[in-house]
C-alpha cells in the first residue's frame, strides 16, 4: 500500500503504541456514536481503511496525522475496488468523523481539518440489494410456523408479522420489550438508528399472531420477544439479532421458500404499502428512513411501468426450428 501510505512524501504509518483512548480521534469518534449498530458499522469500514494502510487495528492508526492528500488517496483506492457508492461514502463519512475529533482534541489544525472536509463523496446509486417476498411466500411461512405446535412456532409467526407489517429491521425486533405493545390499538414502538423512536401499527393478522404469543409468553415485563430452549422452555431475557437471522433462515427453509434475508421483509414491507397506495412519505415514517429518497428506492410501480413499457415494442424475428439438417 506504498502509494498510499505515503503521499508527497507524507507518511500514514499505523504505529505499535497508540494513543490512549482518551485521546485517540478513532477511538472518540466511535464512542460518540449514538447506536451499537452504527458503532460496528463504521468499525468496520474504519478497519477496512486500516487494511490498506498495513493495519488490522484501526486504533493503531495516527489519524491525527491524516490529511487532505490521504483523504484523497484512499477515496481513489476505494473507487478502484469496486465497491457500492453508499459503501464508499460511509467509510468517507467515518473518516471525516475522525478527523472532526482529531480536531476537537487539538491535534488537527482547523486548516487541516478545514482541507479534509473537500475531499468529495462518490457520486452514484446501486439497485438496493435483495429481494421482495410474495404473498404466497409470506403465507408459506406463516403456515410454517403454524405447522410448528410449539412455543418456538408462536413466537417466530409473531415475529414474521411484526417485520413485514411493521417494517422492523432485523436489530430492532430483540429491543422491543412488551410495554411498547398496546394490543387494543395495535400501536407498537419501536426504537430505530440514532435511537430514534416510531411508531408503526401492526394489524391484519399480525395482532393475532402476537396474542398467540403473549398467551404463551405471559404479561411480565421485559422484553416482548424471548429465546426458546430445547423443550420449548421460555428464558426470559432479550434475544440476539443474529437469532432472528437464524430462525427466518429456518422457517424458509421449512416452507420451501427461496432464501431471503430480514431486510427482505422491510422491502417488501415497503413496496407492498407504496403498491396498495400508500403516499412516500407517511411510507417513510413508519420504515423511519432518514429522508425521503431512501423509501422511494424501494418502490416498485415505476418499475411495473417500464415492464408495461417495454411489451409494447416488438422485434419481428422469427424463432429457428430446432432439427433442421445441418444443425
Amino acid at each position: 500500500m506504498g502509494d498510499l501510505v505515503s503521499v508527497n512524501g507524507s507518511e500514514l504509518v499505523p504505529t505499535t503504541e497508540p494513543l490512549p483512548a482518551d485521546r485517540n480521534p478513532a477511538a472518540v469518534y466511535l464512542a460518540g456514536l449514538g447506536s451499537e449498530r452504527g458503532r460496528r458499522a463504521m468499525l468496520g469500514r474504519l478497519r477496512y481503511i486500516a487494511g490498506l494502510l498495513g493495519a488490522a487495528d484501526p486504533l493503531t492508526v495516527p489519524w491525527h496525522q491524516l490529511r487532505y492528500q490521504h483523504v484523497a488517496a484512499i477515496r481513489a483506492r476505494l473507487l478502484e475496488s469496486g465497491q457500492a457508492p453508499a459503501t464508499i461514502n460511509l467509510a468517507l463519512s467515518a473518516l471525516r468523523g475522525v478527523a472532526r475529533e482529531a480536531f476537537n482534541l487539538g491535534l488537527l489544525s482547523a486548516e487541516d481539518y478545514a482541507r479534509v472536509r473537500q475531499v468529495k463523496s462518490v457520486r452514484g446509486e446501486r439497485l438496493p440489494a435483495g429481494r421482495s417476498l410474495s404473498r404466497g411466500e409470506l403465507a408459506a411461512l406463516v403456515d410454517a410456523c403454524a405447522n410448528d405446535q410449539s412455543n418456538a412456532g408462536a413466537r417466530d409467526a409473531a415475529i414474521i408479522g411484526v417485520m413485514y407489517t411493521g417494517g422492523l429491521r432485523r436489530e430492532e425486533v430483540p429491543a422491543l420489550d412488551l410495554a411498547d405493545y398496546d394490543p387494543t390499538s395495535g400501536e407498537l414502538r419501536v426504537s430505530g438508528k440514532g435511537d430514534k423512536q416510531r411508531l408503526v401499527y401492526v394489524n391484519n393478522g399480525t395482532g393475532d399472531a402476537l396474542a398467540d404469543w403473549l398467551t404463551v409468553r405471559g404479561s411480565e415485563a421485559g422484553p416482548l420477544f424471548l429465546p426458546v430452549a430445547r423443550g420449548g422452555h421460555l428464558q426470559h431475557r432479550r434475544m440476539n439479532p443474529q437469532t432472528i437471522y437464524d430462525l427466518l433462515a429456518r422457517r424458509a427453509e421449512q416452507a420451501g421458500v427461496r432464501a431471503f434475508s430480514p431486510h427482505d421483509l422491510r422491502r417488501t414491507f415497503v413496496g407492498d404499502l407504496l403498491d396498495a397506495g400508500a403516499d412516500v412519505v407517511t411510507v417513510q415514517a413508519l420504515a423511519g428512513h432518514a429522508n425521503v429518497q431512501t423509501t422511494a428506492r424501494y418502490d416498485r410501480r415505476p418499475e411495473a411501468t417500464k415492464r408495461k413499457a417495454a411489451s409494447l415494442l416488438h422485434l419481428p424475428y422469427r424463432s429457428r426450428k430446432l432439427g433442421r439438417r445441418g444443425e
